[in-house]
């Protein structure tokens, strides 16, 4: 919905629509992959061992058991998200700006004081609009009372690339899984500056990440889920 102008769309009794029901699981489940394959660093050791290498120290893992994972955006995915979460033994907590009254038996509703006293795992599930652009910049980032690991599977420009590069060095933010990047689809034909590229190589090079192609709702069954719910949609505006 981001790309579209709704109010000028409503403006003209044009009603848009959407179907996030349709792809939450799939979001929550890759968000959970994100932060399983950063924790036990599954990508790095894969492509060692398949290089002839076998390297167990190394590769020593973090568990997710008796950590605080804050969701900021308790919608659609940040549910889906905190449901698989259930099994493993964390506390998890959630903040929305425009949701009130919504904790539940996988997340516990807290203010933004709060999520930023006890995360651990910061995980973001909001939509890019003009407040949520570049939300998570060094001020923000510089508020958590922790070194946090970082996933972002809503939209890239939520987070400023620079500022997150600069956290994770100095080593403010631990690590990050992120389906969305700031610039996507980076390749010869995109314009970008030499910082922004500078940037890219830098983030290229972390070890303590893991890189998707926006594809955290992207799956067989969501093709299929996301046309149903909207079909729904669709039928009962037309009644």
């Amino acid at each position: 919905m981001d790309a579209i102008d709704v109010d000028y769309a409503e403006s003209k009794n044009i009603r848009c629509l959407n179907s996030p029901e349709g792809n939450r699981d799939a979001v929550g489940e890759h968000t959970l992959g994100l932060l399983l394959t950063l924790f036990n660093k599954i990508n790095f050791a894969d492509r060692e061992v398949r290089s002839g290498l076998w390297q167990r120290e190394a590769n020593r893992g973090v568990e997710v058991k008796g950590k605080t994972v804050g969701i900021i955006g308790y919608g659609n995915m940040g549910h889906a998200f905190a449901q698989r979460l259930a099994g493993f033994e964390c506390k998890v907590i959630a903040y929305d700006k425009y949701k009130h009254g919504f904790s539940d038996s996988f997340a516990e509703e807290v203010t933004s004081a709060e999520l930023f006293k006890q995360t651990d795992i910061l995980s973001l599930h909001v939509p890019l609009t003009d407040e949520t652009n570049r939300m998570v910049n060094s001020d923000f980032i510089k508020h958590f009372s922790k070194p946090v690991y970082l996933l972002n599977t809503s939209r890239g420009k939520v987070v400023c690339l620079h500022d997150l590069i600069e956290a994770m060095q100095s080593g403010k933010v631990r690590g990050c899984g992120l389906d969305v990047l700031e610039i996507e689809n980076y390749n010869q034909q995109i314009q970008i500056d030499e910082n922004q590229k500078r940037d890219i190589q830098i983030l290229y090079s972390m070890k303590n990440t893991v890189l998707t192609p926006h594809i955290a709702g992207w799956t067989t069954e969501s093709y299929y889920k996301l046309a149903d719910f909207l079909a729904d949609k669709i039928i009962e505006v037309l009644g």
